[in-house]
């Protein structure tokens, strides 16, 4: 199992860096000038030969990228800023990265659970009011856009908070881990631990609609594969517990592709944070990345997003593949 591990941890890192290599490629080669950004619509050559030379822009694209993935790897160094001159892009991700870390986590200990109790309880009453209830949720879950279903959840629950992470009053909150639900926790803020909870609930719902409603669909057919097997009926017929049939006979067994997905959905929902993040306005990596796109023109802040966004997401199926040969020994003769 360790060679195993090594193996697919060697081709994690090599994806890692074909990805980080082709991101970077894309954003020096995409139309339009990022020096706009930060001189107006009319630099002067000075200017731009400035701008260049900090940021080796000067140089051939693959010393450029040599570059980047020495000060990457040896420091965190995604670079500098180029609408807001001399601001570290490490610095700016680090402070966004644990909110939108804290919205999918949450999205998560929605989604899952519910997804998988939609899906056993669709699979178990196949045809019946459970089926069809859960499955017509899941589709209503998969087809409703994001931002669309924000929205709405927005006009519908306006005694909620729709924006920020905390009431506009606790501005001046120190944080510790950048985790709301941790630090007021440390702090000692009961009251500020509600609050936060409360800013969380629509938008970790939003986020968690399409994760929930695949994980049902995914859950539900593999359970009624697991259902109709050989061992199933066995168990039934030596008088095994309805309980004890579906919990421990059916659903450990049909649980292998139901953890695939649900873990490839936590990488996914970072970029789906994107627009729940613009939605709510809430300062995580995604409403960064926007505001990098739409307002900044900053070429750079969206790669640093996206090098984030790619290790997180690669990080997760190296996870999945380790967890995947524990639960199914005969993927570790493969």
């Amino acid at each position: 199992m360790m060679r195993q591990v090594a193996s697919r941890l060697a081709i994690a890192v090599s994806t890692w860096a074909v990805a980080v290599a082709l991101i970077f490629v894309a954003m020096r080669v995409l139309p339009g000038n990022p020096l706009l950004a930060r001189f107006g619509q009319h630099p002067d050559a000075k200017q731009i030969e400035q701008i260049s030379r900090e940021q080796g822009w000067n140089r051939p694209m693959v010393l450029q990228l040599g570059e980047f993935f020495w000060k990457l790897g040896t420091r965190g160094d995604l670079g500098k800023s180029i609408a807001r001159s001399h601001v570290s892009i490490t610095d700016e991700l680090r402070v966004r990265v644990p909110a939108t870390i804290e919205l999918t986590l949450v999205a998560c200990l929605i989604s899952i659970p519910l997804g998988i109790t939609m899906g056993v309880a669709a699979a178990v009453w196949q045809g019946k009011w459970p089926d069809v209830t859960s499955m017509a949720a899941a589709l209503l879950g998969v087809s409703i856009p994001v931002f669309f279903l924000g929205m709405i959840l927005r006009g519908v629950f306006t005694f909620l908070p729709t924006s920020a992470r905390l009431p506009l009053n606790e501005f001046n909150f120190q944080s510790i881990t950048g985790l709301m639900l941790v630090d007021t926790l440390l702090r000692g803020r009961p009251d500020l631990w509600i609050a936060s909870v409360r800013h969380l609930i629509l938008p970790a719902l939003t986020l968690s609609s399409v994760p929930m409603a695949i994980i049902a669909r995914i859950t539900r057919s593999s359970m009624l594969e697991v259902l109709h097997a050989d061992y199933v009926r066995t168990a039934r017929a030596k008088g095994a517990s309805f309980a004890r049939i579906v919990w421990r006979h059916a659903f450990p067994n049909a649980a292998v592709p139901v953890t695939n997905i649900a873990g490839l959905q936590i990488g996914l929902l970072l970029s789906g944070a994107v627009l729940t993040e613009t939605v709510f306005d809430w300062p995580g990596l995604g409403q960064y990345m926007a505001a990098a796109v739409v307002r900044d023109h900053d070429y750079l802040a969206v790669q640093g997003g996206a090098v984030v966004i790619t290790a997180v997401f690669i990080g997760m199926n190296l996870l999945l593949d380790v967890v995947y040969l524990w639960l199914d020994p005969r993927m570790r003769g493969i």
